[in-house]
């Protein structure tokens, strides 16, 4: 199974070339073409409780597509938002997800949720989280460009910009400054990183674009 994310970093989407009996996971309503020898099932996201779990306190849909080649053929894949996607290997490993990044999967990975904590909703990042894990390629994406970064040690992140990150991370809400500075400066509350691994964040923050809206309307 061949993949190409195209049109990147403002327009992303995911072309995935199958051959007869190769299949995969992908979000409900990711789909934006496929050729006619795929056929396509829809089943609960990793079961009925467990799907009820992830739309509840990780934002993703209850329902998982799955597709499967008869003939070759081609499936096109995006996502609501203008943004960039990422493919990433997994070999027995694990990653964090935010809520709606995920795109699809394959066979072997394994999707669940994951407490985050008090300190993850302080931060604005939610109670819960995504985790992947497992065997073979994940798909994510995010609002505008996603670019990675290597921690060692600590980085602030703003709120609303981190998208992935290793199980070796934490995060812990904190001030870009002082009070004042913080507050008035436009930052408020911020995300500290702290450990060793890497986080993916992405250059645009909906909260920013909400904002925007609101104050033209």
């Amino acid at each position: 199974m061949k993949t190409e994310i195209r049109n990147r970093p403002a327009f992303a989407n995911l072309l995935v070339e199958m051959q007869p009996g190769d299949r995969f996971v992908a979000e409900a309503g990711a789909m934006a073409s496929m050729s006619s020898g795929v056929t396509l099932s829809t089943r609960w996201n990793g079961g009925f409780l467990n799907a009820v779990l992830r739309r509840i306190f990780a934002g993703e849909t209850l329902f998982m597509n799955e597709y499967l080649a008869e003939t070759a053929g081609h499936v096109v894949l995006t996502q609501p938002l203008p943004g960039d996607m990422i493919e990433m290997p997994l070999r027995g490993n694990t990653m964090y997800l935010q809520p709606g990044a995920f795109i699809a999967a394959e066979p072997g990975i394994q999707l669940g949720v994951s407490w985050a904590g008090i300190k993850s909703l302080i931060s604005g990042e939610g109670l819960f989280r995504l985790k992947v894990s497992g065997q073979g390629r994940v798909w994510f994406g995010a609002y505008g460009a996603i670019f990675s970064r290597e921690i060692q040690g600590e980085l602030i992140v703003d709120s609303g910009h981190l998208v992935a990150y290793e199980p070796t991370v934490g995060i812990r809400p904190g001030l870009a400054g002082g009070i004042f500075s913080s507050f008035f400066g436009g930052e408020g509350v911020v995300i500290r990183v702290s450990g060793q691994g890497r986080i993916y964040m992405q250059s645009r923050s909906f909260n920013g674009l909400a904002a925007w809206v609101n104050s033209h309307l």
